[in-house]
């Protein structure tokens, strides 16, 4: 009777969803570190536009040395400048907060 069936019995389908179980306990950290990644990534790119364009504006404009806050996609982004060495340098610095981690850029005005 038993060699007539043509099922699954319930001991492979048990090893087979014990085998995707492993194989999801071994990947979704992997995955999850990945979108970590991907985000701070993603932010360090917007921090150098940033840096850029205010580099690039106070070269065209002229503009007046000012520190300001701007706030984009929930992440404040803190524009400062510092003046080392006699040279003009603009920082761009973002706080730490669960989704990315704290980082700081800065570029000097040549």
């Amino acid at each position: 009777m038993l060699q007539n069936n043509k099922g699954f019995f319930l001991l492979e389908l048990l090893l087979s969803l014990s085998a995707m179980f492993l194989i999801c306990l071994v990947f979704i950290p992997s995955v999850t570190d990945l979108r970590k990644q991907s985000v701070n990534f993603q932010i360090e790119k917007k921090m150098r536009q940033i840096m850029y364009e205010e580099l690039e504006a106070k070269l065209i404009d002229n503009r007046t040395f000012a520190n300001y806050t701007l706030v984009q996609n929930e992440i404040r982004y803190q524009i400062t400048w510092k003046d080392s060495f006699g040279q003009k340098e603009v920082c761009v610095k973002v706080e730490k907060t669960p989704l990315h981690l704290e980082n700081e850029i800065c570029g000097s005005l040549e």
